[in-house]
């Protein structure tokens, strides 16, 4: 089933007579559009896309199915061009991604009644097709050659935002467009932080090192953790990287399709609570990534919804103790038939420079 027949399926279910995309990740899922101007009607019978003279061309070439309209000032009077000639009273909008202005606008512009919707093509999205499979397994490759790279490079004395440069650029180099987020390398107490963003901290010897990291290739992204240290970081958080690898390590054994996200949350939770760290493990277990670093499905207490096949999720549990140091590992796990496969290969053990 293509994409615009699966949202067509869900306008019937939720008695939707047509939906308006503007969320520019969902643009791209729906019509392969990579470019940033245009939006997408979808009827119950057709797919339109609009855009304005700049991107005609690479909307025919790559929303394949779609009638392209070029609009000439305004997208939306095109819009209700169509709304009309169909005569569709009720139109869908993106409520998680349309501005209060945008919305004020559409109401002024669009003669059909405005219906919130949320979640319908990221649902979608939560299953991956192989062809997705394969560009995020690629970017994890490129992501890995990265960090066996950066330790090579890891020496007292070099600060935290030259290694985030120079694992950006080893990314660039392979063929990375973008970088997933802003690069975390968190070193000594400040590894305590769980998104300690790279500062101009100098390493030193016996620090914790924790990386976060990943690449955007081919529009699709991948999100990976390891800590390592450099020299011998003390008996405690070497005792505290063994407790978050072996939490990671019962979640990849207990990811499976009919387990809800909260109940994978507990996996590590549970875990890293009976080790006594429960108060130090602060953020959920792991979230959906494909075309946005966060999408769902969510890991976490909240998420009563089970996993099913065809899910990219990741598994990055946590132990943060301020003053002292922290420790977080992460993979990128799809979950399969009857289990799941982990799409990292490097290793999670404690390196020590």
């Amino acid at each position: 089933m293509s994409r615009v027949s699966a949202i067509q399926k869900k306008l019937n279910e939720e008695g939707l007579e047509a939906l308006l995309v503007t969320s520019s990740y969902n643009l791209r899922y729906v019509s392969g559009f990579t470019g940033t101007a245009g939006v997408s009607l979808i009827t119950k019978e057709k797919a339109y896309f609009i855009t304005d003279f700049r991107y005609t061309e690479q909307a025919a070439e790559q929303a394949v199915g779609f009638e392209i309209i070029k609009h000439g000032g305004n997208p939306y009077e095109d819009v209700d061009k169509i709304l009309q000639e169909k005569g569709i009273s009720e139109v869908g909008f993106e409520k998680d991604f349309v501005t209060f202005s945008t919305y004020e606008m559409l109401k002024d512009k669009l003669s059909a009644q405005l219906k919130p919707v949320s979640g319908l093509v990221e649902s979608l999205r939560e299953i991956k097709e192989e062809a997705e499979v394969e560009t995020i397994q690629e970017a994890i490759k490129i992501t890995e050659y990265a960090f066996e790279e950066i330790l090579n490079f890891i020496k007292p004395g070099v600060t935290e935002i030259e290694v985030a440069n120079k694992l950006d650029f080893l990314m660039r180099e392979k063929g990375a467009t973008s970088v997933s987020f802003d690069t975390i390398v968190a070193s000594g107490k400040r590894s305590a932080m769980p998104h300690g963003v790279a500062s101009e901290k100098k390493i030193e010897q016996g620090d914790m090192i924790t990386f976060d990291f990943g690449c955007y290739y081919k529009g699709y992204v991948s999100d990976m953790t390891r800590t390592i240290s450099l020299g011998d970081p003390g008996e405690e958080l070497k005792k505290i990287h063994q407790i978050v690898l072996d939490a990671n390590l019962r979640v990849t054994e207990a990811a499976k399709p009919g387990i809800t996200g909260k109940e994978l949350d507990a996996v590590a939770r549970d875990y890293i609570t009976e080790k006594g760290y429960g108060e130090q493990f602060g953020h959920s277990t792991g979230h959906g990534i494909g075309l946005e670093v966060h999408e769902g499905p969510g890991i976490h207490f909240r998420n009563e919804k089970i996993l099913v096949e065809g899910n990219v999720i990741t598994n990055e549990p946590g132990i943060y103790i301020p003053g002292l140091g922290g420790v977080r590992i992460e993979d990128d796990l799809l979950i399969t038939k009857d289990g799941n496969r982990n799409l990292m290969t490097v290793s999670k053990e404690l390196i020590q420079l």
